[in-house]
């Protein structure tokens, strides 16, 4: 009788692109008896935290609010325009972008493209040069919905080029942590907890520049999302309403664990950069084609007209989860996590496992081809 290999797999393996798996130091940490958050033992790690994302994210402030990163999202637009903006859908989330605009009542300008297609900086160019009263532009640094990497550099330079009283609102949720961000041009960079820092879901982060926190400081907008009434608490390492004492304290543990180890954010982008070079390169060499156009580290992202069958194997013989596509590419890819820690063992098993997949459907004979192309890739 064949045997099924899950159920000798005591715990099953977390692959999606968020939430990521939250390792045991940060739970331990988050497993500590609750702090009131308005004690000064919880103002001193909320400091910490707060000068730690600083330095990481290269901004004047970084704010902390208790949301999703779409949450986060809503602020920006709500605070940065009130008739106009210009936003970037390539995907699930610079369609969000768009959907918070015209809920907020704002005019919104699209560039849309198919969901493997970055947004060009002509088209950029040429949106601006129709439309003088943009007043933000909004675009992810890596679209999540295909794993996609936008040339947000490129963009954010040319707007400050054409009008430096634009803003640039950057989705960075599943970039932050990941890779470094070039913040040179950007005023208001937005992440969240349950991606490359490995927490639960319900924290977002915004980073902001000068001409941010100028405009913030004298043009208060809104009650919850508040962001002037949060960056006057906040420099006082308090926050506007009740923080999430919890979650903030894994981020502590998070920095706290870096430096422990004697490494920097620097080496974390490093590691997550080769991890996602060499699986695709595994992917690749199984005859699979990677999705987007431009490919994002945080995740690598397979179209193929078995993608559904992969996952349902992946999580039935191997206890493997690994996400689908949603909306148009729905049964139609599937998305590996790079995000996060993420141990060589686990992934070299998962691209085993897809290996031993497309054998099952009679695809390719499984010859350990993907790991050994990974492991090379590696050196």
């Amino acid at each position: 009788m064949e045997t099924n290999i899950s159920k000798l797999i005591t715990q099953s393996l977390l692959f999606t692109p968020g939430p990521t798996p939250t390792p045991e130091f940060i739970r331990q940490a988050m497993a500590q008896p609750t702090l009131h958050h308005r004690t000064s033992e919880f103002e001193s790690i909320f400091k910490e935290t707060r000068t730690h994302l600083a330095k990481m994210l290269g901004m004047p402030e970084t704010l902390m609010l208790a949301s999703s990163g779409t949450g986060a999202m809503e602020a920006c637009i709500a605070t940065f325009s009130s008739r106009k903006i210009l936003s970037v859908n390539s995907g699930k989330f610079g369609e969000r972008f768009g959907g918070i605009g015209r809920a907020l009542g704002r005019e919104v300008v699209e560039i849309i493209n198919e969901w493997d297609t970055p947004v060009s900086v002509e088209s950029i160019q040429e949106a601006l040069a129709q439309h003088k009263d943009i007043e933000c532009i909004c675009l992810q640094i890596c679209e999540s919905a295909g794993g996609l990497s936008h040339p947000y550099k490129e963009v954010a330079k040319l707007v400050k080029q054409h009008n430096k009283d634009i803003f640039v609102i950057a989705d960075g949720i599943t970039a932050m942590g990941v890779e470094h961000i070039d913040t040179a041009h950007i005023d208001a960079l937005i992440g969240g907890s349950q991606k490359a820092f490995m927490l639960p879901p319900g924290l977002a982060f915004i980073g902001l520049s000068k001409m941010a926190i100028d405009f913030i400081e004298s043009n208060p907008k809104g009650y919850y999302f508040n962001l002037s009434k949060e960056l006057k608490n906040q420099r006082k390492n308090t926050t506007a309403y009740t923080a999430t004492t919890s979650i903030i304290i894994g981020i502590k543990a998070y920095f706290d664990m870096l430096a422990s180890k004697n490494l920097t954010i620097t080496d974390i982008y490093e590691y997550s950069a080769k991890i996602a070079n060499a699986t695709r390169k595994a992917l690749q060499a199984l005859d699979l084609h990677i999705y987007p156009k431009t490919p994002a580290n945080s995740m690598s992202v397979v179209d193929s007209t078995h993608a559904k069958d992969i996952i349902k194997i992946l999580k039935s013989r191997f206890n493997i989860n690994v996400a689908g596509g949603q909306d148009r590419l729905k049964d139609k890819i599937f998305r590996v996590n790079h995000m996060g820690y993420i141990p060589l063992h686990e992934i070299a098993f998962v691209i085993n496992a897809i290996e031993l997949s497309l054998a099952m459907l009679k695809i390719r004979e499984f010859n350990g081809e993907a790991n050994r192309v990974f492991f090379e890739a590696l050196v």
